[in-house]
């Protein structure tokens, strides 16, 4: 176990969770320090949605120099796996968190519940139901009418205890019998209408195979293992408000003292952005995208395969906010983070993704040479590399324009335009192929316009990127873009989920060619590719062989109101 740390002390508050904390301390509520939890089920991978809890839970432990405890919500075997087990613990590292508190799971608890749910069954404040979930669901009454109590609500502490232990031993089917609180049929709050608090499931569950066939609802087992782990304030979703008085029930009616305290807040919801795993692990079965880490997934593997920085993750959600009110954060704050991480750290390279071919027709053949290029304009200290040049190099295809529109100052017949880090040329040719389509340019170039040169000043409208031809690698460069078509919140129903996805929300240029610095890139590691955005190398790059994902564009339309 964990060491405790010193009695918690007040801090600044920079939310309102902080300063219910802090109430807490200040009137002595909380005795040695401040214990969180986060509790994810495994049952999918974690998405930006999960962060702002993970920044939440961690972060408020990490400020107040207590504990957090990682805590699996592993009482439902029906979808849960070791695989999610394992992704989750690699997502919080990724992101820079620590489990000080210690690793958990709710199936640590099956004996400790069971034996408290038969202490809940002795006090007269639960019983074993025979009602079917159509029958419950029309005894438990609506919003403005009150339940009905279960014929067996009355049964006597034996045959409840009796019940009980058959459950457990597995003598009822599923759904033949549930045990449920005994609290208020009458309560406006319909969580307190007499919950369920197990249910019967013959399911093999991962890590306790088939030793368990019933299992506790969640709003039994989360006050109870916040209890048993000495959790001080267990931080929750909006959500779970409702569900508030049957946690503080359950806290009371088993006695916990110290008892933990529930504190809600509100989910973080992004523009054209899907937060349900339910949904997303339907565009993962039906083959929409490319597993859970595709770069289009708002899942955290998918930004980390996309090249996201995890710093720009936690800097998005401080910038979104805590609060106690529903509200949608634009994506774009998002890429705004992405961008200002990215553009401080990642080195700068040129990249051709849709090559068309140019002949430097007076440049000496045969010769190559090499002309110097920074790593970072704004950091020096990065250092320069060394890129070949010579009679044939490669620009991008959407450079030039033979019939080019207003305000156009990229290549055109005749036009100009200065090469990054190298000269000027100007088009004189047009070759087509024999469909008639453009094949290559017939250039020449000013041999005294590279720095240092006399012409070296000459003032020309357009820059342009470039790679050699002879030295250029050929890559797979995948630009993406919005997964889904609108800008709403993208909690979108199985009925129109497929039709609101973007067909164009992955581009693949499979013959870019690359500056040969980028040959050898290693996986996950990241670069501006000047004019086009910054990118990060694929998990499937291999030595000469590189594969970049786009992680965000070079322009930043957000602007904070």
């Amino acid at each position: 176990m964990a060491s405790h740390p010193k009695n918690a002390e007040v801090r600044e508050a920079s939310h309102f969770i902080e300063e219910l904390i802090n109430e807490d301390i200040r009137a002595g509520r909380v005795a040695r320090h401040i214990h969180t939890r986060f509790p994810p089920e495994p049952n999918g991978y974690l998405h930006i949605g999960h962060v702002k809890a993970l920044c939440i839970d961690f972060g408020i432990a990490e400020k107040y120099e207590g504990l957090c405890n990682l805590r699996y919500d592993d009482t439902n075997p029906s979808k849960e796996d070791p695989e999610y087990v394992e992704a989750i613990q690699q997502d919080i590292r990724w992101l820079g968190f620590d489990w000080n508190g210690g690793i958990f799971y709710g199936s640590d608890y099956f004996e400790e519940s069971y034996a408290l749910a038969v202490k809940l069954i002795k006090k007269g404040l639960a019983y074993v139901d025979e009602l079917t979930p159509d029958e419950m669901r029309q005894y438990r009454g609506t919003l403005t009418e009150p339940g009905r109590n279960s014929p067996w609500r009355d049964r006597p502490v034996d045959e409840n205890l009796r019940l009980f232990e058959a459950m457990r031993a597995g003598e009822f089917a599923d759904g033949e019998r549930t045990l449920r609180a005994k609290i208020d049929m009458a309560s406006p709050n319909i969580n307190l209408r007499d919950p369920v608090l197990y249910r019967i499931r013959h399911m093999e569950h991962y890590r306790t195979g088939s030793k368990w066939c019933i299992y506790p609802m969640y709003d039994f087992a989360h006050p109870v293992q916040d209890a048993l782990e000495g959790i001080t304030h267990s931080l929750c979703s909006l959500e779970y408000e409702d569900h508030r008085p049957l946690y503080d029930w359950v806290i009371q009616a088993l006695e916990f003292n110290p008892a933990p305290r529930q504190i809600e807040f509100a989910r973080l919801n992004i523009t054209g952005t899907i937060m349900s795993k339910r949904y997303l692990r339907r565009l993962v079965e039906e083959g929409r995208v490319d597993g859970w880490d595709d770069p289009r997934m708002p899942t955290l593997c998918g930004l980390r395969r996309r090249g996201c920085p995890p710093a720009a993750i936690r800097d998005f959600i401080g910038r979104a906010g805590v609060a106690k009110a529903d509200s949608t954060v634009d994506v774009r704050l998002l890429e705004h983070c992405m961008r200002e991480q990215l553009n401080e750290t990642a080195p700068r390279a040129m990249a051709v993704l849709e090559p068309l071919k140019v002949v430097i027709t007076n440049y000496p053949e045969g010769y190559a040479e090499m002309v110097e290029a920074e790593n970072h304009p704004q950091h020096p200290q990065m250092g320069v590399r060394e890129l070949p040049f010579s009679r044939e190099i490669y620009i991008e295809r959407g450079d030039f324009a033979e019939i080019p529109p207003p305000k156009f100052h990229r290549l055109k017949p005749g036009g100009e335009v200065r090469l990054r880090n190298a000269y000027i040329i100007r088009c004189d040719e047009v070759i087509r192929g024999k469909a008639g389509e453009i094949v290559e340019l017939r250039c020449s170039y000013d041999p005294d316009s590279k720095s240092g040169g006399a012409t070296a000043g000459r003032k020309v409208k357009g820059t342009l990127h470039w790679v050699e031809a002879a030295s250029c690698v050929q890559g797979e460069v995948r630009v993406y873009d919005t997964l889904m078509l609108d800008e709403e919140q993208a909690e979108a129903s199985p009925e129109n989920l497929m039709d609101r996805l973007n067909p164009d929300s992955l581009t693949i240029y499979a013959d870019a060619r690359l500056e040969p610095s980028l040959a050898n890139a290693e996986p996950g590691s990241a670069y501006q590719f000047m004019r086009q955005g910054y990118f990060a190398a694929d998990p499937s790059t291999t030595p000469g062989k590189p594969v970049f994902n786009r992680t965000v564009s070079l322009k930043d339309s957000y602007k904070a109101h």
